[in-house]
């Protein structure tokens, strides 16, 4: 007979393992790509020594003269903190109870919820990868009733549950909290649920429900030329910043070698994987046909399929804002973690807990990371291409 217990033996002894593999490389292929480490792990905080520059303790001399002086390796120390990742599934006690006497019909319901928790979680920490940490999904432009058009839509999809904010970061009373119940892609517009929004205005922002300024340190944090990042400042580390090109208009492989040149030159980095936007992807192909280059095509971790250029893997990710392209190493990048994906217990060592005054029983995955890149001048990214 199933039981609330058999649940949550299933959730620890079966579940777990299968569902952590497939949220560290099933997900995405660039989180795939990516290592993770639980070194450089300090209490809450991850402390990373970066080397940049070379040892300065060499150079040509007489036969019977001085030796060089011994400089050595250059560091600084990246500092971050780790962030809270969580992903819940919900589970009603009636559902558990009419499956009591049907083992097949207690898996489905499993099953059913650790699917919906891994399709979630492919959308969220997919779009994290590509965010600046602040969780900002988009900009409002303006508000009719509970509908919101806004500055984009490619972060929203129905069932997300978001925060309306203002554009400070201070909560709007009555904007937080709602369930996105609509998404028109084309209008650039979504629908909350609830009653109509007030106190909605131009440029407030749309976050994930508590996750203002919490998220990992994405692309869209390592990819500026001012400010800080990993508490240093780019205005004195130079090294710092990335190699970036504006305005590309249409693309061409003098730009893109360009890019890849410049980083084997001045940063001594190879370039082993691009990630680019659908648009941009499809005037690659379009460039590579026209020159009449064949594609090949690379199976990645994680089972990807990914078309090449130069040998490099090239995939489109729908988080990847428009009219873009990056240009990484990926050897430069950690994903560096307290410990990998654990269930929430409680002083029971129960992971369902029930919610309280509601015949609903909860499970929360949790990760403790942080996203680091050790040398972002080794990485480029190309913006303003004209899509195809």
């Amino acid at each position: 007979m199933v039981t609330m217990t058999s649940a949550d033996n299933a959730l620890k002894s079966v579940y777990l393992g299968a569902v952590s593999e497939q949220l560290d490389t099933a997900i995405n292929p660039l989180l795939a790509k990516i290592q993770r480490s639980t070194a450089d792990v300090w209490g809450k905080e991850v402390r990373r020594l970066a080397q940049y520059g070379v040892n300065g303790g060499v150079g040509a001399g007489t036969e019977e003269g001085d030796l060089p002086s011994a400089a050595g390796n250059n560091y600084e120390q990246f500092v971050t903190t780790l962030k809270n990742l969580y992903g819940t599934i919900e589970i009603s006690d009636k559902a558990v109870r009419a499956s009591e006497n049907n083992v097949g019909a207690f898996v489905n319901l499993l099953n059913a919820e650790m699917d919906g928790l891994i399709r979630s979680s492919a959308f969220n920490f997919g779009r994290m990868l590509f965010g600046d940490g602040s969780g900002v999904l988009c900009k409002v432009v303006s508000v009719s009733g509970n509908t919101v058009t806004a500055d984009g839509v490619k972060n929203l999809i129905e069932g997300m549950v978001v925060d309306v904010l203002a554009a400070g970061g201070a909560p709007i009373s009555g904007a937080k909290g709602r369930r996105v119940v609509a998404v028109d892609r084309a209008a650039k517009t979504f629908t909350l649920s609830g009653d109509a929004l007030t106190g909605v205005a131009k440029d407030n922002l749309v976050c994930v429900q508590g996750s203002y300024n919490l998220e990992l340190t994405g692309l869209g944090a390592i990819f500026k030329d001012t400010g800080s990042l990993y508490g240093l400042d780019r205005a004195t580390h130079k090294w710092m910043i990335p190699y970036m090109q504006s305005s590309v208009g249409t693309l061409s492989e003098t730009v893109m070698q360009k890019a890849i040149d410049w980083l084997e030159e001045r940063a001594g980095s190879r370039v082993d994987f691009i990630v680019c936007s659908w648009g941009v992807k499809r005037a690659l192909q379009n460039l590579l046909s026209e020159n009449r280059r064949s594609t090949d095509v690379e199976v990645l971790a994680g089972g990807y399929k990914a078309m090449t250029y130069n040998g490099i893997p090239v995939v489109a990710d729908r988080f990847c804002p428009d009219g873009t392209m990056y240009l990484l190493n990926t050897s430069d990048f950690c994903l560096h973690q307290l410990c990998d994906w654990k269930w929430l217990e409680g002083d029971d060592g129960k992971v369902l807990k029930q919610i309280a005054g509601k015949p609903l029983y909860t499970a929360t995955l949790v990760k403790y990371a942080d996203l680091v890149c050790a040398r972002p001048c080794g990485q480029a990214m190309l913006t303003g291409i004209t899509e195809a």
